[in-house]
């Protein structure tokens, strides 16, 4: 078991076993010593150092990650050995061993970053001349020409990358910005470069000097505008942060609270009244629905406040690359599962079955037919229907309750009243949706002559929620008479065969009818009914087709009426 030392190299912390400490400080101390008499030493080093640091990082899977010889020997590989390279003047140049520099020309894919020490503003063209391999000049032009095309608005293009892309400080950095290998001799190779530029800038200063000035003003003018702007960005960025922070931070309560809550409380058996409601509907335990909307919309809004937490906080450490993915593969999981549950829930109302049962009321057919409709005692006692569905106890055993149940009145041939009783409900398929209708628990009485139909069915709470509903006919003789007692006025189907025009329960309800030509004659309305006439119809259409002819009358508001009737006699025109 080796021990574990901390380090500090290139400002970063890192957590290396005791012999790949070891073996990285021979390795740093054969750089030092193969850079004795180097000019830039100290630079080319602590480069070198900075290259090593961000190499070890790149490895890491997590912040305590500790780095083993692997490792190192990985980022030995990629820097190349000290003795690899001929760093003195004198052999730098020495043609018959060339041969040894060759993977310093191995060019790396580029990165993009502003070339300041190249620049005219803020390096942005000089920069996307070495990224694209396009003369500085030709990128410089192009800005001018794309300033004046778009009306100065290209500008914010500009200031964009000037805030957006960043400056190459490092050697490692340049090396890169140029798709240059990041080793120890194009490290050195650079900085050499960089003195051999300022010996020859001292050299020429006479020639230069009148140039350089005007340029150190155009540099300073444009970096005091840079900072500006830069001011401002961060400003702005850190609102932005603060916004996510708070919004996010928010939202990842409430989804804590509320579902955590909820699928509990499931999990355990501690429902409430209100979960059998969801769990008559849906197609899954609420608990896993819970922790998949949980996934689904939180981790989403975690990255949000972790990106945040950036913008405000500059070294924040990363979360690790397993716990990316892993939050990653939970919320595609359960993505994919919401959809799976969302579509089988919606797939079980994509078909309609029904059930119908057809049965005769001997009824006197010279009486009339009273029709009410009952509730249900133990739900509620008051004249009050619901098309939405509750749920309810029957002993010991739960039950779905709906009050979606209607009628309405025709005309029959035959000398004896009948009733159609029609169960609908919805399914998966059709075998599924029959079986929900058969399921529906529905009753009706007749008592001499009173229809009485119960204004609710029932199904077992292990069917759920399809909605059920039941829909009935009553069929009577031709001048037979009917009565709608008080109880059935949300039990009416809306019905336009009267000659009232009355559409709704409420205007039928509590009125004496006849049935005359499939259509019911008022026996007992009065012309001023004010409860009535809101129901009225200020022009009343009637147009009926069947198989003894076509029967039209229409009147309007003023009276005026229009009566045609074709039939095997003949065609009959009567107008007022």
């Amino acid at each position: 078991m080796n021990k574990t030392i901390n380090i500090n190299l290139a400002n970063t912390f890192f957590h290396i076993d005791e012999d790949a400490y070891a073996k990285l400080q021979r390795y740093l101390e054969a750089i030092r010593r193969s850079f004795t008499d180097s000019e830039g030493r100290d630079e080319i080093i602590a480069d070198i150092e900075a290259r090593i640091a961000e190499l070890f990082t790149e490895r890491q899977q997590h912040d305590r990650q500790v780095i083993s010889t692997k490792e190192v020997d990985e980022v030995i590989t990629i820097m190349g050995q000290p003795e690899d390279y001929l760093v003195d003047e004198e052999i730098f140049d020495d043609a018959p061993k060339a041969k040894a520099r060759t993977r310093g020309t191995h060019k790396e894919q580029k990165k993009l970053y502003r070339d300041t020490d190249n620049k005219y503003i803020s390096g942005v063209s000089s920069g996307l001349g070495h990224y694209l391999g396009i003369d500085t000049i030709w990128i410089r032009l192009l800005w001018i020409l794309l300033t004046f095309a778009s009306g100065f608005t290209f500008i914010f293009v500009y200031v964009l990358f000037w805030v957006l892309v960043p400056e190459a400080k490092t050697t490692a950095e340049k090396l890169a910005m140029t798709g240059e290998e990041v080793n120890i001799s194009n490290i050195e190779k650079k900085i050499k470069e960089g003195f051999d530029n300022v010996a020859d800038k001292v050299k020429n200063v006479d020639y230069e000097k009148v140039g350089t000035k005007v340029k150190s003003s155009t540099d300073t003018f444009f970096d005091a505008i840079g900072n500006v702007f830069m001011f401002i960005f961060k400003i702005f960025a850190k609102l932005i942060g603060i916004l996510l922070l708070i919004i996010s931070a928010s939202t990842l309560i409430g989804l804590f609270i509320g579902l955590f809550t909820a699928g509990t409380i499931d999990m355990f058996g501690m429902g409430q009244p209100w979960m059998e409601f969801v769990q008559a509907s849906v197609e899954a335990p609420i608990w896993l629905i819970s922790a998949m909307m949980f996934f689904a919309v939180g981790i989403p809004f975690f990255f949000l406040f972790y990106l945040g937490l950036k913008i405000l906080v500059s070294n924040v450490k990363s979360i690790g690359s397993i716990a990316k993915f892993t939050l990653l593969g939970l919320w595609i999981i359960s993505i994919i599962g919401l959809t799976i549950f969302g579509l089988k829930t919606a797939s079980v109302h994509t078909v309609t079955g029904s059930e119908t049962i057809n049965e005769a009321l001997f009824t006197d057919p010279t009486d009339t037919l009273v029709v009410e409709m009952v509730v249900a005692e133990n739900i509620d006692n008051r004249y009050y229907r619901n098309s939405d569905f509750d749920i309810i106890r029957d002993g010991s055993e739960r039950k779905i309750y709906s009050e979606d149940v209607h009628f309405q009145v025709r005309s029959t041939t035959d000398s004896v009243a009948t009733i159609k009783v029609i169960k609908e409900s919805h399914g998966m398929n059709y075998d599924d949706a029959n079986r929900n209708a058969t399921a529906i628990e529905y009753d009706y009485s007749i008592s001499g002559n009173t229809l009485k139909l119960n204004n609710f069915l029932t199904t077992d709470y292990a069917n759920k929620f399809r909605d059920q509903e039941v829909n009935i006919v009553i069929y009577i003789p031709e001048g037979s008479t009917i009565y709608f007692d008080k109880t059935t006025k949300r039990g009416i189907s809306r019905m336009y065969n009267n000659d009232q025009g009355f559409h709704s329960g409420y205007a039928i309800s509590e009125h004496y009818w006849r049935m005359n030509d499939d259509t019911l004659e008022c026996l007992d309305c009065e012309e001023n009914d004010d409860v009535k006439e809101e129901e009225k119809d200020t022009v009343i259409n009637k147009i009926k087709i069947d198989a003894k002819g076509i029967d039209i009358n229409v009147k309007d508001k003023a009276g005026d009426s229009f009566k045609m009737k074709v039939d095997e006699s003949g065609v009959q025109i009567k107008s007022n």
